[in-house]
């Protein structure tokens, strides 16, 4: 058990100071007065002295196989290891495929979601990948969402990019009723979700989709809409019709062209859309590539999850509050993915937390009731780290 004294709590909503009980991986009381127990039990008893204390990150795409391959496979990106999640603040992450999807497998994205939950996170998995037909362990996409325990969905699959296979309208619409239909069966988040590059027909299949099917908007879920910025002008008209967007946490420089992150929730905010429908993901391990007009490559960077929080603070920056900002990298995103006990502190939801200073630094992180960062200093690493 462990007793948290003086924590100023965001579930993620601001509701000032609070002292939180944690026992068995789950938050069991929270109350403003102090909280009493038999002093025969064996608690850990931290005053935070007033340090803010946040729901723990979800990170919704991250390459924890590696990405990139790109440029040659020299250029692929080894597989993420535990801390440079929890180091920044993720405690639950979704692994996924992206352009190569040929020499990495749904295979090895499985077992290294389950080797991170062997490490202490909670971790889960799209299957498929950029191309068309899909990269499957079972055979078809709605049959590894239904029988494969940490696939939730289908992604990342590209559309609008000269690296997607040109996928039609046909394809995309029959890739999303499987990924719905599965979730139904199985009470997963039963999404598609979409990589978007900077081709000229940005969300056109997805507007479609909604214009001539019955499929619900949940299910379609477009990533990188900051990429540029007619792009991002199409996912804010895309959201008012009740799809969820995310927004990538490009790292520092790798936006021109389009909107950094913090600057995309800022605009979201002007123009008083559903903050409630958008997510941020980091596309950790994942290769950032630019190419010129003919599919070169010219500029390579590499996706972080230390970009979440980079992310908060130049919002704030930005006069972004807090209760403004957090949701997106926390209940939405536990919202459409259906973790039905993260993204929020509240009594029975999964004690996934963390601790931030004066600063904004983040000082500790709890996940599944387990300290993963205490006092500034890493507790538990991978296993090869």
């Amino acid at each position: 058990m462990i007793y948290l004294k003086n924590a100023n709590l965001y579930d993620p909503a601001s509701v000032g100071m609070k002292n939180i009980l944690v026992a068995a991986g789950k938050i069991i009381t929270i109350d403003s007065k102090p909280i009493s127990f038999s002093k025969r039990l064996a608690v850990q008893e931290i005053d935070l002295k007033g340090s803010v204390v946040v729901p723990g990150f979800i990170d919704a795409h991250a390459h924890v196989t590696g990405g990139g391959g790109e440029a040659g496979f020299s250029t692929q990106v080894p597989p993420v290891g535990l801390t440079e999640f929890t180091a920044a603040g993720v405690t639950t992450v979704v692994g996924l495929l992206g352009t190569d999807d040929t020499t990495r497998s749904i295979e090895n994205l499985v077992a290294r979601t389950y080797a991170l939950r062997e490490e202490g996170i909670s971790a889960f998995c799209w299957t498929g990948g950029y191309h068309y037909p899909l990269t499957t362990l079972m055979g078809s996409a709605k049959q590894d969402i239904v029988f494969l325990d940490p696939v939730i969905g289908i992604g990342e699959f590209a559309i609008s990019d000269h690296r997607s296979s040109q996928p039609s309208f046909e394809e995309v619409i029959r890739l999303a009723s499987e990924a719905h239909v599965a979730g139904l069966m199985t009470k997963k988040a039963g999404v598609m979700h979409f990589h978007l590059g900077d081709g000229d027909r940005k969300l056109a299949l997805i507007e479609r989709a909604l214009a001539e099917t019955e499929i619900p908007a949940r299910t379609f879920h477009p990533t990188h809409v900051n990429r540029n910025k007619a792009l991002f002008n199409s996912a804010c008209e895309l959201i008012k019709k009740g799809c969820y967007i995310d927004i990538t946490a490009f790292p520092e420089g790798m936006s021109e062209g389009g909107w950094e992150a913090a600057q995309a929730v800022g605009i979201a905010i002007e123009k008083q859309l559903p903050l409630q429908r958008i997510t941020i993901s980091s596309d950790g391990g994942g290769c950032l590539p630019d190419f010129d007009e003919c599919g070169n490559l010219t500029h390579m960077d590499f996706g972080r999850a230390e970009t979440l929080l980079e992310t908060i603070v130049a919002a704030q920056k930005q006069a972004v509050s807090l209760e403004q900002i957090l949701p997106m990298l926390t209940r939405n995103v536990a919202q459409l993915l259906r973790f039905a006990t993260k993204g929020q502190l509240k009594v029975g939801f999964d004690a996934d937390l963390v601790v931030l200073d004066s600063e904004m630094n983040i000082t500790d992180v709890m996940a599944l009731g387990k300290w993963h960062k205490r006092s500034g200093e890493i507790c538990i690493k991978g296993t090869f780290e």
